[in-house]
């Protein structure tokens, strides 16, 4: 191989690894986003949850809930 071949190819070999660590961390955001949605939903469903129970306490206490 030429010198113009060598430094062809690793110009190639840097854009494929750089590619690559690009998709990498591109999984792993993507990865993160979904595991804050999740979170975000759990803490949703937990608040509505806690909601729920405050306004069944009060109907109770008011002799609403029959």
């Amino acid at each position: 191989m030429n010198q113009s071949h060598s430094n062809s190819f690793q110009a190639g070999q840097a854009q494929g690894q750089a590619q690559e660590k690009t998709r990498q961390t591109v999984d792993k955001a993507r990865e993160t986003a979904q595991s804050a949605m999740d979170s975000m939903q759990q803490a949703g469903q937990q608040m509505q949850a806690k909601a729920q129970g405050a306004a069944d306490a009060m109907k109770d206490t008011m002799g609403m809930n029959k």
